[in-house]
């Protein structure tokens, strides 16, 4: 079964400038890691050890439909 994450995105203020919201589509955590590691833009060099740990503790809703796993919405600064 999949599930709609809403990720923080990784990378805290004040350590860098990059902050925002993940959302998307994935069957498990390993899953919307590695939509997330393989996304220009979401994935910044020296930081790819915080991507997992946000995705463990991002909301998850269960999806009852059958959805194609993708980033559905990502708002970064």
């Amino acid at each position: 079964m999949k599930s709609l994450y809403i990720v923080d995105y990784w990378v805290p203020f004040p350590q860098s400038e990059y902050g925002g919201v993940v959302n998307l589509i994935a069957e498990s955590d390993t899953e919307a890691f590695e939509l997330c590691a393989d996304e220009d833009g979401l994935n910044h060099p020296g930081y790819e050890d915080r991507i997992m740990p946000n995705i463990m503790r991002a909301q998850k809703f269960a999806l009852v439909d059958e959805y194609e796993s993708s980033i559905i919405d990502a708002f970064t600064t």
